[in-house]
């Protein structure tokens, strides 16, 4: 089985390359930046011109790409090399419909369509262990599962086409008012006088433990804005929320305090810096 990888940025990269390692067939790849597709052709993937070229090899395309405009264009793209036999797995994230729209514009081909985002951070894709959340038939997760398997330690079936994406919004959601959570009483402890390793091993010891806090303490202690994921990603995965809320009339105020504190950090310039950032804007940098 010939798999395809279109996308190959800080995540992509890694889980291509995981792929690659990992099974035992051709891996073809492309991406807009010729240096990424020779990077990964140095671990051995072939790399394509076009992504058509990809689609008309490949058995299994995947692609990891920004907007749901680029996964509308990819597959528009790719859709007359589409067939029967063909599985395509998007693992970007986007509004869960407008996956939908481009689930059931693949399956008139013939070809079957899952939308499975990744969760945790570039690490865990060097690792191989993200998170992935599945949406599609069930037919479809059982012949996918093994690859998907290649770059996450977790792979978790959702439910049909969209609910992949569903749960991923709704997970970083999470991450984003955990965070804001962790900004606000850290900072309020270090005005009481209470250091941040002190504070951080506090909430470790009761219920307040989280995984956000275990593992940035140091950073948010060094001030280490380097990014694991992007600041400008997780404005993306909150803005979808909002809007998914508003359809649907439900009020979310911890979304809301969450997404000020992102707005007001992307309006300072550092989308392209790690989502932590947002500590600043918390301490009123």
């Amino acid at each position: 089985m010939k798999i395809g990888f279109i996308g190959l940025g800080i995540m992509g990269e890694s889980m291509c390359e995981n792929i690659v390692k990992k099974h035992n067939d051709t891996v073809y790849c492309n991406d807009h930046k010729q240096s990424q597709i020779d990077k990964l052709t140095s671990f051995g993937c072939v790399g394509c011109a076009t992504n058509t070229e990809v689609a008309e090899k490949a058995d299994i395309i995947i692609t990891m790409i920004p907007t749901s405009k680029h996964v509308k264009e990819a597959y528009t793209e790719m859709l007359p090399y589409l067939k029967k036999g063909k599985i395509c797995i998007d693992m970007s994230t986007i509004e869960p419909d407008k996956s939908v729209e481009v689930a059931n514009t693949v399956k008139t081909t013939g070809a079957q369509f899952a939308d499975c985002p990744v969760v945790r951070s570039k690490a865990d894709a060097i690792a191989g262990t993200l998170g992935v959340l599945a949406g599609c038939e069930k037919k479809v997760f059982d012949i996918i599962e093994p690859v998907l398997s290649y770059m996450g330690s977790k792979v978790i079936y959702m439910g049909e086409n969209g609910m992949g994406l569903a749960a991923k919004i709704c997970h970083n959601t999470l991450v984003a008012q955990i965070q804001n959570g962790v900004n606000e009483t850290l900072n309020l402890a270090q005005k009481l006088g209470i250091s941040i390793d002190n504070f951080a091993d506090a909430v470790a010891a009761g219920g307040a433990q989280n995984f956000y806090m275990n593992a940035q303490r140091d950073k948010l202690k060094n001030e280490d804005w380097t990014t694991a994921f992007s600041l400008e990603n997780m404005c993306k995965d909150i803005t979808i929320c909002s809007h998914i809320s508003e359809e649907m009339n439900f009020d979310m105020p911890g979304m809301r305090a969450a997404k000020a504190a992102i707005d007001k950090a992307m309006e300072r310039g550092w989308g392209k810096e790690d989502f932590r950032q947002t500590y600043r804007i918390v301490r009123g940098d």
